[in-house]
Order: structure tokens, then C-alpha cells, then sequence
């Protein structure tokens, strides 16, 4: 009866470290399929974050395309000053020069006395 004592005590222990397992396993499962989650989210916002930083290069490398071709176009037709000529439509960064002389005479004293009026 010694032997069946034995056994029986081997047994249930061996059953009590397959349930403690068991429970080990499910918790691991678990944490798995959290961190899966987890892991989704992060890879969601690296996409974002991937496109975000694609989209800027690409709309920054269409701007100084744009900026370069109308510099270059600014400066193509810029037309050489011409007494009583039309005055170009004002843009960023067109010199005075572009003007005739009586237009840059006419700027220089708005610039240096301000406009004069004739209530007094």
C-alpha cells in the first residue's frame, strides 16, 4: 500500500505543476496579445508619421521648384526701364531698377520726405 500512497502523492503533484503551467501559459498568451496590440498601434503611427515626413519633402521640393521657376521667370521678363513706360505689377523682390527715371525720381521723394499734401 506503500507503493499506491506513493504514486498517488507523485501524481497529484505532477498534476498540481501541469495546472500551475497551464496558468503560466494563459497569463503569457495574454500578455502576448497585449503587446500585439500594443506593437499594431506603434506601427500605425510609424506609418503616419513615414507619410507625414514623404508628404513634406514632397510638397517643400514642389515649392522651391515653383520659387526657382518663377525667379528665373522674374528675371526673364523684367523689362529694361523705358521713359514713360507702364509700371510692372509689383512682386516680392523686383528692384527699383525695373522702373523709368521718373518713376524712380517720384519714388525717392515718397521715400525721403513722405507724400505732400496741399491742405496747409
Amino acid at each position: 500500500m506503500a507503493e499506491g500512497c506513493a504514486a498517488a502523492s507523485v501524481l497529484g503533484m505532477l498534476e498540481e505543476r501541469e495546472a500551475a503551467a497551464r496558468v503560466r501559459v494563459e497569463g503569457l498568451r495574454e500578455e502576448a496579445a497585449r503587446l500585439a496590440e500594443v506593437l499594431e498601434a506603434a506601427e500605425i503611427e510609424l506609418d503616419r508619421r513615414v507619410i507625414a515626413l514623404e508628404e513634406l519633402v514632397a510638397a517643400l521640393a514642389v515649392s522651391a521648384g515653383e520659387t526657382t521657376a518663377v525667379s528665373g521667370a522674374e528675371q526673364e521678363t523684367v523689362p529694361s526701364p523705358v521713359a514713360g513706360s507702364v509700371v510692372p505689377h509689383w512682386r516680392d523682390g523686383l528692384p527699383v531698377t525695373v522702373l523709368a527715371r521718373d518713376y524712380k525720381r517720384i519714388g525717392a521723394c515718397w521715400r525721403s520726405d513722405g507724400p505732400r499734401t496741399r491742405n496747409r
